[in-house]
């Protein structure tokens, strides 16, 4: 009786091909996401704005699959020589946590509370979350980070963020 080799041993080792799949998923996502842009055709734009992201799917699949088969060949990453993290170390969940817990809130209430004070959350709640711990010059920049943020993307890109509860005010 001869044992084949059960896939998750015949996977073992071969991380990158995660990797490789969330480059297929993200290049068909974007290949769909491409094909809902509606357009009409036009003389003076004869390429139109669905070309770039069919581009850009289109190589991200390719990359995939690339990867894919370099890793199946036996292809490995080479660890980086600067690298000075201790793998053997478990995950800093004490800092992970606030930290997503920041950028969750700030998709949350950006709609609602609008961009600056969303922002203002992201940006403390990061700080905080990374270890910073003088609250009052903390949340001043992160006020101040929110409203550059803001009228940095309005008047220098014509980017409207929400302004949600201070609408009309800013």
């Amino acid at each position: 009786m001869s044992s084949s080799p059960t896939l998750a041993s015949r996977l073992k080792g071969r991380s990158e091909l995660g990797v490789a799949l969330l480059l297929g998923a993200a290049g068909a996502l974007v290949i769909w996401d491409a094909t809902r842009i509606g357009t009409t055709y036009s003389q003076s734009d004869p390429v139109g704005p669905k070309t770039l992201p069919f581009i850009v799917g289109g190589l991200l699949l390719v990359c995939a699959v690339m990867l894919a088969l370099n890793v199946l060949r036996g292809g490995k990453g080479e660890a980086e020589g600067g690298e000075d993290v201790d793998l053997s170390h478990p995950a800093d969940w004490k800092t992970v946590l606030p930290l997503a817990g920041a950028f969750i809130l700030n998709i949350l209430l950006i709609d609602w509370a609008g961009w600056v004070i969303s922002g203002t959350i992201l940006f403390w709640g990061s700080v905080w979350a990374l270890g910073g711990r003088n609250y009052i010059r903390d949340g001043l920049i992160s006020v101040a980070m929110s409203l550059l943020t803001f009228y940095g993307f309005y008047l220098g890109l014509g980017i409207n963020l929400p302004a949600g509860l201070l609408e009309g005010i800013l």
